[in-house]
This record gives structure tokens, C-alpha cells and sequence, in this order.
């Protein structure tokens, strides 16, 4: 005998409910990552007029001061160059990591956020401040990818090749190759982003 509830998914969704749960999805991932950038760069014009005062709260490496900096860095930029830089890429890997669902994307960008600076605050040289939002756009490329194989889904399949095909140049980025850029923030971020796709994969359901 097979149970359905309101926990289970039902079975028999049309194309067209599929459809309008997908645009809804894409509609809540979109307006949620424009807000998110929004932020950013009025935290960034804020950090301007304040002549940088706000970047101090970053990371700072192996100060116990600096661990609360993991929650603050990635709303904080070294300028509106390093903002925009950004903007692009976590506006499109947030947008496609957000299209499943809000509550998963936040706690995969907690996790992203957590691994990604405690990762630096480890491994960074002692005293190192280190801000911006790359760990996320790491993490969440991560995050897509590494869903696609998790989930298994067609839908995440297509769009972590999509991802991996088009943004798979940032890989390089993960090796301490540029002096003043935190490969570590990066490479944490990363492994961030696959670990929070492992744990927040979807579970199989066993009926009797």
C-alpha cells in the first residue's frame, strides 16, 4: 500500500503545476538576489562615505576578534571595483542556486558562509583581513554543480553542466596564483558549496 500526506510529494502534478512552481521558484530566487546585491552596494556606499571604516569588520586571520568577521566579510568589498566584480556572477550562480527553493538556499549559503570563513581564518597568514563576497559566488557554483549529481533531477542535471560549462574558468581562481586574492576564501567557499549540497540533498522516500 502506498501513503501520501502532506509531507510526501503527490505523485500526479501536472506539467502545468510543474511549470507555474518553476516560475514562482524563479521569480522568489530573482527578487531575492537583487535585494541581496542591493545590499551590498548600499553597504558599499555607506563603507565610502565612512572613508573604509566598515571593512575592518572582516576576517582577520587567527584573531579570535576576527571569527565574527566570517558573518560580516562576504557584505563587505575593498571598493566599488571588487563590488562589481562580484555583482555579476552572484547575482546569476545565486539566482540558479535559489530556483529550488528559499529555505534550502539559505541554509546552503549559511553553510557556504561558515565553511568558506572559518577556512580562512584557519589558513590565512596571521593578521590577514580578508573581505567580499567571492566565497559565495564560489560556493555557490559549488552548490549547483555538486546538486545536479546529489539530486539527481533533470532539471538540476542541465543546470549544473550549464553551470560548470559556462563559469568552470573560476576553478583557477581556488589556486594561490594572484598576490592580494584570497584563494583560501575561494577554495573554502568551494568545498562549502558541494557540502552544503550533500547535506541538504533530497531524500528518497520509501513507501509500503
Amino acid at each position: 500500500m502506498s501513503d501520501s500526506g502532506p509531507g510526501l510529494p503527490r505523485p500526479g502534478r501536472s506539467m502545468r503545476e510543474r511549470t507555474s512552481a518553476l516560475l514562482t521558484g524563479a521569480l522568489g530566487s530573482a527578487i531575492l538576489m537583487i535585494v541581496l546585491v542591493a545590499v551590498m552596494w548600499a553597504i558599499e556606499i555607506v563603507d565610502y562615505v565612512e572613508n573604509g571604516r566598515l571593512d575592518r569588520y572582516g576576517i582577520v586571520a587567527h584573531e579570535p576578534d576576527g571569527l565574527p568577521g566570517i558573518l560580516f566579510a562576504p557584505f563587505l568589498h575593498a571598493g566599488f571595483g571588487h563590488l562589481m566584480a562580484n555583482s555579476l556572477p552572484l547575482l546569476i550562480l545565486g539566482f540558479v542556486a535559489a530556483i529550488r527553493g528559499i529555505g534550502r538556499f539559505l541554509a546552503a549559503s549559511l553553510v557556504i558562509i561558515l565553511v568558506s570563513g572559518l577556512g580562512v581564518w584557519f589558513t590565512s597568514p596571521p593578521d590577514t583581513l580578508t573581505i567580499g563576497a567571492s566565497g559565495l559566488v564560489f560556493g555557490y557554483f559549488g552548490y549547483v554543480v555538486a546538486r545536479g549529481l546529489f539530486d539527481r533531477r533533470a532539471l538540476d542535471i542541465v543546470l549544473g553542466v550549464v553551470v560548470a560549462v559556462l563559469y568552470y574558468s573560476i576553478l583557477w581562481g581556488a589556486l594561490p596564483t594572484q598576490p592580494g586574492v584570497s584563494w583560501q576564501g575561494h577554495l573554502f567557499g568551494l568545498i562549502g558549496g558541494v557540502l552544503a549540497a550533500w547535506l541538504l540533498r533530497r531524500r528518497k522516500i520509501a513507501t509500503t
